[in-house]
């Protein structure tokens, strides 16, 4: 029998690896269950992916993409330094895009940030996870200093981290003034 050429097939598996960790958590994932989630054979995944490392990497990178394609589309985080007058207008902006990242679907928002923290079990994941934080630093570096674009992403980290760990709902007000403290330098 022929090999039918399937150019799709790593994407399709990694879509699956994702569809499983949202299903059954981290546990539940496994060549096996991608591979049935897939539709594809066993050997397909072990061929793309000859660790569960490997696959868990491709499905955080591509988690990665989410919120930072919001940033990389943010024209107010396009136009240059924010400058002390500016804060309020970057900390309105991430909240802004906070606010719609929360306001899509929750079991999205938990899956990447279930593989984000992964990568304290998986040594595999700490470069992929760190990509995350440098690209989103770089890009809120065009509004603002290197280390304060450090310490944005952090509190939003922390924001989040809150908001899904306590089942509470995201406080747009509260995150706007402490963003805007820290864009500010602290005022």
């Amino acid at each position: 029998m022929a090999r039918r050429y399937d150019p799709g097939r790593r994407e399709r598996i990694v879509d699956a690896a994702l569809r499983v960790i949202a299903a059954d958590g981290m546990a539940g994932l496994s060549h096996r269950t991608v591979a049935a989630e897939a539709d594809v054979p066993l050997g397909s995944t072990t061929y793309h992916f000859g660790s569960l490392d490997e696959l868990l990497v491709a499905a955080l990178r591509r988690c990665n993409e989410n919120f930072v394609q919001e940033l990389r589309g943010s024209e107010a985080l396009a136009e240059g330094p924010a400058g002390p007058a500016g804060s309020a207008g970057l900390a309105e902006e991430l909240t802004r895009l906070l606010g719609r990242w929360f306001a899509g679907e929750r079991g999205a928002i938990e899956l990447e940030y279930e593989l984000y923290l992964a990568a304290l079990r998986r040594p595999a994941l700490r470069p992929v996870a760190a990509e995350w934080t440098e690209e989103a630093v770089e890009l809120l570096s065009r509004r603002t200093d290197p280390e304060t674009a450090r310490a944005l992403v952090a509190l939003m980290d922390g924001v989040c981290l809150q908001v899904l760990l306590t089942g509470g709902t995201f406080d747009a007000p509260y995150t706007r003034e402490m963003l805007s403290r820290i864009a500010g330098g602290g005022a």
